[in-house]
């Protein structure tokens, strides 16, 4: 019996030695891993200083100000395509237009001369013979020189240089106020001014050749500059009633089509300046 008792004893002090050695090893080593696990989240997951913080909030603005310069920019390109529609639009310079104008003056000083008339009848019976003046034929030397200045304007015109066509038509209307080319110099001086966003003076320009001229080729062109110049200094009323006449005073022509489409560019809700 004393010798199965020896015998038994060594057997259970091994197991109870292997269970505490197992327990010792488990308390050992959970610490160790969750040290590791902490040390692993601090290195993945810093707790941010304030000079770190700081930087990040640096970094975000120079990312948010990087994409508004974008913006500008995208906006600045549409601005620019904008404003080379709008002018290709007023400042019809093809070699169709240049050969009307220049070859061809006859048809659109038809208007001009008739408007011309009644002055001439009136100065006839004006005291001082001063029909004599206005009735002198024009020499071809100054058929020249008048078309050379109308010319010159229409060049700068061509050549986008809007400030000197405008003066330059200016400089001609007054010069040349019984020229047959009076009223094609009103529509490019109108022109000039619009393109360069003077809209009052556009306005004034493209009215007097209405008033003046009305027979002209360019009036019913004219009456569309106007309700653009009235859209441009935002008298949505006005440039309404101005699209209506136009769509009244031609019906079933291109002008009207273009009329219409012009009063959907207005928008709905705008009312008079």
């Amino acid at each position: 019996m004393e010798a199965v008792t020896r015998g038994r004893v060594p057997r259970k002090v091994a197991t109870i030695m292997a269970a505490s050695a197992a327990m010792i090893v488990a308390g050992v080593c959970s610490p160790v891993a969750y040290a590791q696990d902490v040390a692993q989240a601090s290195s993945a997951a810093p707790s941010p200083s304030n000079s770190l913080v700081l930087f990040n909030q640096i970094q975000g603005l120079r990312q948010q100000l990087q994409d508004m310069q974008g913006q500008i920019e995208v906006l600045q390109h549409e601005l620019q395509q904008l404003q080379q529609t709008s002018k290709d639009q007023y400042v019809d310079l093809d070699s169709r237009v240049g050969k009307l104008e220049h070859a061809q003056p006859g048809p659109a000083a038809s208007a001009p001369v008739a408007s011309a008339a009644p002055s001439s009848s009136a100065a006839s019976s004006a005291p001082g013979g001063s029909a004599l003046s206005s009735a002198k034929p024009v020499s071809a030397a100054d058929k020249a020189a008048i078309q050379a200045d109308y010319d010159a304007a229409f060049k700068s015109l061509r050549a986008g240089n809007y400030v000197d066509s405008a003066r330059e038509f200016r400089a001609f209307i007054d010069k040349y106020p019984d020229s047959p080319l009076v009223s094609n110099a009103y529509y490019w001086l109108g022109g000039s001014y619009y393109v360069t966003q003077n809209y009052k003076p556009a306005l004034a320009a493209f009215q007097t050749l209405l008033k003046k001229y009305p027979d002209s080729p360019k009036a019913s062109e004219a009456e569309l500059r106007v309700a653009d110049c009235q859209i441009g200094l935002k008298d949505y009323a006005a440039a309404r009633a101005t699209l209506r006449a136009v769509i009244k005073a031609h019906p079933g022509t291109p002008v009207e089509k273009r009329a219409r489409a012009r009063m959907q560019d207005i928008p709905v809700s705008a009312g008079a300046k």
